[in-house]
């Protein structure tokens, strides 16, 4: 069980300190609707990140079993491909990080957060974490993790939570201080989301670099 906790919280890190998702979480607390658009975004987000874990989790529970001290190359193999895209993502990060004091250009539909809906804030969430390929790679990863570690059911789904709270937790922090303590957190969230902008790319490279080396060393590990 600690083995697969211990794979998992690379991968659950790097969902939660994407910065993107955490911009747009700023974004609709920052906007006239933030309430009910922020809590929305929460909501999506978590489901996107359950789901995808769920789901790789049961697809890769049916993967032949095999002894604690046998290799396991169908869920190396697996580790050191996902491992291999986040690197030429990483990659692809490094090289869009602006230059210098230039603000890099957000997403378009960032600009329409102001009129969003609180239904449309739950279905963002939901795209961006779970169909987001940075996200949803480290989610494959992390169902492949857990459901081909051999742990019970009980196990899993206490893996799976906790991948999930860690996960989700950049989002929620934000939500719920806001809504504890509007006034206050108005400048802080307005602070944080310019440096998040700036540095997205950055970020976000480096991450990917760490968790897609750590990937390839537990495939490189399975054989």
């Amino acid at each position: 069980m600690g083995a697969v906790i211990g794979d998992i919280l690379p991968l659950a890190l790097g969902i939660a300190i994407s910065p993107i998702p955490i911009i747009a979480a700023i974004l609709m607390l920052l906007s006239p609707q933030a309430k009910g658009t922020s809590l929305g975004f929460l909501v999506g987000w978590l489901l996107g990140i359950v789901v995808a874990v769920v789901v790789f989790t049961l697809l890769s529970s049916v993967l032949p079993d095999a002894d604690a001290d046998e290799s396991k190359p169908i869920a190396g193999t697996i580790k050191i491909v996902l491992g291999a895209l986040l690197l030429v993502m990483a990659v692809r990060q490094w090289r869009s990080r602006p230059q210098g004091d230039v603000e890099p250009p957000l997403p378009k539909w960032m600009a329409a957060i102001d009129t969003m809906t609180s239904v449309r804030a739950l279905v963002l969430g939901f795209l961006l974490s779970g169909l987001n390929p940075k996200n949803l790679l480290m989610g494959v990863a992390a169902g492949v993790a857990i459901g081909s570690s051999g742990v019970t059911a009980s196990e899993s789904a206490v893996a799976i939570t906790v991948f999930t709270v860690i996960a989700v937790s950049t989002v929620a922090v934000p939500v719920i201080a806001y809504l504890v303590a509007a006034a206050k957190m108005a400048t802080p969230l307005e602070v944080l989301r310019q440096w998040l902008v700036h540095n997205n790319s950055t970020v976000m490279a480096v991450l990917l670099l760490v968790i897609g080396v750590v990937l390839i060393g537990k495939g490189i590990g399975s054989f």
